[in-house]
């Protein structure tokens, strides 16, 4: 975004977590008055985002529910990145092959905050909303899974973790 002129301040980064990299450079050009190539721009932070999964971590707490639930319940992914992220991230983690279901960008058509994105997982899972915990770092993903009707957890931003 930085070679377009473009600030996306990282407060604004995490409430905007779990939407389509192209709805954020939209949203983004449209807020700045910029003209980008969206498409151009999106699949440029995609290749930067590979180049660096190297560094990738995962939220501690979340990763130890992972491990201790994994087999006993099932897991989905619920992300507007890229399918190829997604399984990218998660395989520099170790923890693909740990979720059952990824539903990712271009998989559903309404974007969080709107419930389409979990109440697929859930249906992918074969479990009924009412039962899934979702853990997640924005506002827009929480408001997605009340509305989906289920539980969630919120993940403090960096900043904010112990």
């Amino acid at each position: 975004l930085g070679e377009w002129g473009c600030q996306f301040p990282e407060e604004l980064f995490y409430q905007w977590g779990g939407m389509p990299i192209i709805e954020i450079v939209d949203r983004l050009a449209g807020m700045q008055g910029i003209e980008m190539p969206i498409e151009e721009v999106a699949t440029r932070k995609e290749a930067l985002f590979c180049e660096n999964l190297a560094q990738l971590k995962a939220v501690p707490q979340v990763l130890e529910h992972i491990n201790s639930q994994h087999g006993r319940i099932p897991f989905a992914v619920v992300s507007g990145g890229t399918r190829e992220a997604v399984e990218s991230s998660l395989q520099v983690l170790g923890l693909l092959e740990k979720f059952e279901v990824l539903v990712c960008a271009g998989d559903y058509r309404r974007s969080k905050p709107d419930p389409e994105p979990f109440l697929m997982a859930a249906s992918k899972l074969h479990v009924s909303p009412e039962s899934c915990l979702v853990f997640e770092d924005t506002q827009l993903g929480i408001d997605a899974a009340r509305a989906a009707g289920m539980a969630w957890v919120h993940v403090p931003p960096p900043w904010q973790r112990l």
